[in-house]
């Protein structure tokens, strides 16, 4: 039973058993790849950016926690993560966050020397991210860049370069991870600023509902100049409405700022990443891989 107890605590920590950080940061890996790839990404390739994206999303999780460690027990909704409980110490989550980055390390070496060099920044922005709660006022962009990193790195794997298309579809990531990640934040206002944290929900005050509301319109707006510039086919533009017709429903859930719906609003984040990448599967034909 000890020996369960453990592995559910190491589950717990990679965030395994919530995985809609996984998708949060899978749809615009997704994107890049449909995109680099016309529709049609090599199959290895693929496998390796899906792979990668879950092993490096879980030894995230663990590094955060590391450097939550003496925070998360004031939070209501982080008081029970393994470590802040002390079911895994500091150097178990060290070993856990190494092994799973260098799993996703050796996959990328597979890929090439260039896109071995792009995972470089890729992995500092992932380490760091959890220490820019301390001193920056939006630390949610910098979570952006992070999240949508995959986006570059997958048009180096499947064409060797990185055309303008890519940095503006990262652009939109970082709009669309402050919109959904600032709901997010909504739920832990109060304890963070009790112990000092900063997020944009406390940034952006009582302009919070605004601000989300106006980084979803302007990530649907330069997704959509990609599609003009692409010239995609009405599948795009149908899954984008579709996306597009979910923001009232944001707007229901986050306008009274209570902590249950607005979480609530970030979990249906899920729904708007699926219809982008659907709108883009379908736009390139359902051509298979290659």
């Amino acid at each position: 039973m000890q020996l369960l107890a453990k592995w559910h605590a190491y589950y717990r920590l990679t965030r395994l058993d919530k995985p809609i950080g996984i998708w949060l940061l899978l749809w615009p890996t997704l994107w890049g790849l449909l995109l680099a790839g016309q529709g049609q990404p090599q199959w290895w390739v693929a496998c390796v950016f899906v792979l990668g994206t879950v092993l490096m999303r879980s030894a995230g999780c663990a590094l955060n926690d590391i450097a939550d460690r003496h925070w998360d027990g004031a939070v209501a909704r982080t008081n029970k993560r393994p470590l802040a409980t002390g079911e895994i110490s500091v150097k178990e989550a060290y070993l856990v966050a190494i092994g799973l980055s260098l799993l996703a390390f050796a996959l990328v070496c597979t890929l090439g020397w260039q896109v071995v060099l792009w995972s470089v920044p890729a992995l500092f922005l992932a380490v760091s991210y959890p220490y820019t709660k301390r001193f920056f006022a939006i630390p949610q962009a910098y979570l952006g860049i992070a999240f949508g990193f995959g986006i570059p790195m997958t048009f180096v794997a499947l064409q060797g370069q990185v055309p303008a298309v890519a940095w503006w579809l990262l652009l939109a990531n970082v709009f669309w991870s402050v919109a959904y990640d600032t709901a997010y934040a909504m739920v832990d206002r109060e304890d963070d600023l009790k112990i000092g944290i900063r997020s944009s929900a406390i940034t952006f005050g009582r302009f919070d509902v605004l601000a989300i509301m106006g980084c979803f319109v302007a990530m649907l707006l330069i997704v959509g100049y990609v599609a003009q510039v692409l010239a995609l086919g009405w599948p795009f533009w149908l899954g984008w409405g579709v996306a597009a017709a979910q923001l009232w429903r944001q707007y229901r859930l986050i306008r009274h700022r209570q902590p249950s719906d607005c979480f609530k609003a970030f979990l249906e984040n899920f729904w708007i990443g699926a219809a982008l990448t659907a709108g883009l599967a379908v736009s390139y034909g359902l051509g298979g891989l290659a």
